[in-house]
């Protein structure tokens, strides 16, 4: 592919330097659909990267954009907050038939700001006031989101240091195999728990990612995930499972939790919740942990209709039968056969390749490796981020809805990639 240097004048002169994305992928994108990309130039760029696991269902999909064009013709409520509306009644309907009732839950839906990080702030503060402990336990190289109750309980040492000020009531505790297998899971945090010397104050809650995403694509066992649960249960902290980039169906199963079969206390959903790329984020508790007074968390926009819309229609096209979680497991196969390969071909340079359902790690020993390959592959018309503590790990995170030869494609080209850098 033949790269033109597109104007890019005004992003350089007004928008902020904290911009990122936009210098790994220095083009204009002008338009979308499925799982391709289109610049203002005319170039396809086929996308493993779905707006950082916001659109589980491509770009523009066309039945949730039908949803919502018939929903904005008629005037529908655009603007909220937590008013009843048609829309929000639709949508928890949908959600309590076909994803809580299903999977026997009976968790209250809290619709808090917009995003991924407020979901979490809302589930930090309500552990804290159920529990009437500070204290949250989160694990290395989690992450969890940019504001500051969120930062608190992420690892990534850039992002905390964004902050400005002291981190508190957070404590990290080593992830599944962190250790490298040396010591027995949990052992250290269940000494400091019961030793009245430790220093550790009883927590409120954990905080855990069932696959860490930004860390590396790092996934816990499901028995890991079990004793993590039990831990909780028996000295009484509540679990909470940020779902935000691994749930709706990112790793098969709705939630990524249901292969442990664990019922968390509280979990956080955002990204794909809405569907089409707009702004949506849930906090879901059991019952006996609502005991929020009204209003005590808010916000302007915590009632998105027009996501309401398009995430109805999500769940009512993908979630009504189990074809959406079969289909995904089956990509992902597809992806770890390829990615096997892979590793094989460059033994001496990978790493490691691991992940779930349709997200996936390619990791490498020279850790600025994995940014050259993400160029290249940019270069061949693929998107692909990095992630982990050193941006050691090629990130793949397509949309569920990419067909096998659009899978195939994308593996193709970074294979390319990855020979192409070597």
């Amino acid at each position: 592919m033949t790269i033109t240097q597109p104007d890019l004048s005004v992003f350089e002169t007004v928008e902020s330097e904290v911009r990122s994305y936009c210098r790994g992928w220095p083009t204009v994108f002008d338009r979308a659909q499925g799982a391709h990309m289109y610049d203002e130039d005319g170039h396809t760029y086929l996308d493993f990267f779905a707006g950082a696991g916001t659109l589980n269902y491509g770009h523009n999909n066309p039945v949730l954009k039908r949803a919502l064009l018939d929903y904005l013709e008629r005037d529908g409520v655009v603007h909220g907050l937590d008013m009843s509306t048609s829309a929000k009644r639709s949508f928890l309907e949908t959600f309590q038939e076909l994803v809580l009732k299903p999977r026997g839950m009976d968790h209250k839906v809290m619709f808090p700001g917009p995003t991924g990080t407020n979901a979490v702030e809302a589930a930090l503060k309500l552990a804290r006031k159920v529990k009437g402990r500070e204290s949250i336990v989160s694990f290395t190289n989690a992450f969890h989101g940019m504001s500051l109750g969120s930062l608190a309980v992420t690892g990534n040492a850039f992002k905390r240091a964004g902050a400005g000020i002291p981190l508190v009531h957070g404590t990290p505790m080593p992830f599944d195999d962190y250790l490298n297998g040396t010591t027995e899971d949990f052992v250290w945090f269940e000494r400091l728990l019961e030793d009245q010397g430790s220093g550790l104050n009883k927590p409120a809650a954990v905080i855990v990612e069932t696959v860490q995403g930004e860390g590396g694509i790092n996934v816990a066992r499901a028995e890991w995930l079990r004793a993590l649960s039990e831990l909780c249960r028996r000295h009484d902290m509540l679990l909470i499972v940020d779902d935000i980039q691994m749930g709706c169906g990112r790793t098969g199963a709705f939630f990524s939790f249901e292969e442990a079969g664990i019922k968390p206390d509280i979990i956080t959903l955002s990204k794909s919740i809405g569907g089409y790329g707009m702004p949506l984020a849930l906090t879901l508790f059991k019952p006996e942990l609502d005991i929020w007074e009204p209003g005590e968390h808010n916000g302007t926009f915590r009632g998105n209709n027009p996501a309401f819309v398009t995430a109805t229609a999500a769940l009512q096209t993908y979630w009504a039968d189990g074809q959406m979680e079969k289909q995904t497991l089956s990509r992902g196969e597809q992806v770890e056969a390829v990615l096997k390969a892979i590793a094989e071909e460059h033994s001496d340079e990978i790493a490691d390749y691991r992940g779930r359902g349709l997200v996936w790690g390619l990791e490498f020993h020279n850790k600025s490796r994995a940014g050259a390959v993400a160029k290249r592959a940019f270069e061949l018309g693929l998107l692909i981020e990095t992630s982990g503590p050193e941006s050691e790990v090629v990130k793949l995170l397509p949309s569920l809805t990419i067909t096998p030869e659009e899978l195939d494609e994308g593996l193709r080209i970074l294979a390319r990639a990855v020979r192409e850098t070597v």
